[in-house]
């Protein structure tokens, strides 16, 4: 099992404008936070997502920190994702906007 997180580029105010600006990071966020970990399985998961724009996004979001990849050394080959601190604490903040969200319909 390897373990793989990378760091590099952008000022966080990008990252985070980058993701939440994406509907395609926040559903794949929210899916991995859900416990379905397999990119095939986060493709059924997410309706309309195309395997392309999928792998772009768990490329992105592992470089960004938020997901960690995990692959295994099997035969056929296994991968997985899972949040990493930084994408814990993320899901947190997307949780508190949707309960805002939530409280403003209340109010309306």
């Amino acid at each position: 099992m390897k373990e793989k997180i990378i760091r590099n580029s952008p000022s966080s105010y990008r990252k985070l404008e980058d993701i939440v600006g994406c509907k395609w990071s926040i559903s794949v966020i929210s899916a991995v936070a859900e416990g379905i970990v397999r990119p095939g399985a986060i493709e059924k998961h997410i309706e309309g997502i195309s395997t392309k724009v999928l792998s772009e996004r768990l490329k992105k979001l592992t470089r960004y920190g938020i997901l960690a990849k995990i692959t295994y050394h099997e035969v056929p080959p296994k991968t997985e994702y899972k949040l990493t601190e930084s994408g814990i604490k993320l899901k947190n903040i997307l949780l508190q906007i949707h309960y805002l969200d939530s409280e403003m319909q209340k109010n309306k």
